[in-house]
């Protein structure tokens, strides 16, 4: 028997800081530190570099970083894994995630989901929990952070090579963590997610935990496997979302391996920088109704017909904003585009199924990601 417990994003930014850097991991985990400790193996997501001197890459959405000290609250929680494959790891490029590397090597900290190049990012990591063999894979979806072949950064999410890594490292590993960053904040899973994580599961994986939604997605046992579908950031202060309810819950994955295969995940639920810093448990009323969010959650995500339904809303929420960044809108344009006549106006339908063959065709969608990504412009 082993268990592991596993938390989502950690970001040591803005109220939280000060805490991470002086090592003061009661302020930051509370009553969850008890958890870790009893743990064979605790696992979170660092959701920024940390450095000493600013490199900022140039990009569309926040950039985060923060200072190395900031591991002395992640090293003194006892977190043995950090997870570095995410949309902000390369947010001060090679040098940010170098030095990232090495402070967590220095703090005896693992790392897995990125490295120097593409093929250290894909790396498998495999740790020996008594007689289970744990092998952990992370991805990240394709936006500032990814690594190349000749680039530092974050494994990529791409499935024939998950397929690939899987078959190659099969005989090194009993039971299988995916760890993917990836979806869109704030939503349930799209038709996409969903049939990517039952994919993942159907292809050797035995857990799989979305990571990159800052909210509480659901969760489905499906095909013997578990699929976590967004557990909420484990400690980040972001000042814009300090009025969303929602952001500041979240809950630790915990698994228990049988020796014999198989195995068993509790939830366990917490508040955070709520608005004092850290977190900690919910307990009483609070947790039984956030249970039973949780519960109505995942059993409308067994619905494919909702999961479809719930995505098109989205969308048509944020058609413009979206129609506005292909068309290459600034600021004035896109705020002006945000009425469905005034796209109309100006673009005809021809101009609109041109934008919509070049991103919807496979050939023409990698055209244009290798354009982008060569800077062929």
């Amino acid at each position: 028997m082993a268990t592991i417990v596993i938390g989502a994003d950690i970001c040591p930014i803005e109220g939280n800081s000060p805490y991470f850097k002086a090592g003061d991991a009661q302020a930051l985990f509370n009553d969850l530190l008890p958890e870790f400790a009893a743990a064979d193996l605790t696992i979170a997501n660092l959701e920024c570099p940390l450095i000493r001197e600013p490199s900022p890459i140039y990009k569309t959405g926040p950039v985060f970083s923060e200072d190395c000290d900031c591991i002395n609250g992640i090293r003194e929680a006892g977190i043995d894994v950090l997870n570095l494959a995410n949309n902000h790891i390369l947010d001060h490029g090679a040098k940010g995630l170098e030095n990232t590397l090495r402070v967590c090597a220095e703090a005896g900290i693992s790392t897995v989901g990125a490295g120097e190049n593409l093929a250290a990012a894909r790396r498998m990591l495999v740790r020996e929990l008594g007689t289970i063999r744990v092998g952990i894979l992370a991805m990240a979806e394709h936006e500032f952070s990814i690594a190349t072949r000749n680039s530092g950064g974050a494994n990529s999410l791409d499935l024939m090579d998950f397929v690939r890594n899987v078959k190659d490292h099969q005989d090194e590993f009993d039971y299988l963590i995916v760890l993917l960053h990836g979806g869109d904040e704030f939503l349930v899973p799209s038709p996409r997610i969903k049939d990517t994580c039952h994919f993942l599961i159907e292809m050797g994986a035995n857990t799989v935990i979305v990571q990159h939604p800052h909210c509480l997605g659901g969760i489905e046992h499906y095909r013997g496997g578990n699929i976590v579908y967004g557990q909420g950031a484990l400690v980040m202060d972001e000042r814009i979302y300090r009025t969303s309810r929602g952001f500041h819950e979240g809950f630790l994955v915990k698994l228990q391996l049988a020796d014999l295969g198989g195995s068993d995940m509790e939830i366990i639920p917490f508040t955070q920088s709520d608005p004092v810093p850290g977190a900690r448990r919910m307990t009483g009323e609070k947790k039984r109704l956030f249970l039973q969010v949780i519960e109505e959650r995942s059993l409308a995500i067994k619905d494919d017909t909702y999961v479809e339904r719930e995505w098109l809303t989205f969308c048509e929420a944020h058609k413009q904003d979206y129609l506005s960044t292909v068309l290459g809108h600034g600021r004035i344009l896109r705020r002006l585009f945000r009425f469905l006549w005034l796209t109309k106006l100006l673009y005809g339908r021809r101009k609109l199924l041109g934008i919509r063959n070049a991103v919807c065709c496979e050939t023409h969608r990698e055209a244009l990601e290798t354009i982008f990504n060569r800077r062929l412009f």
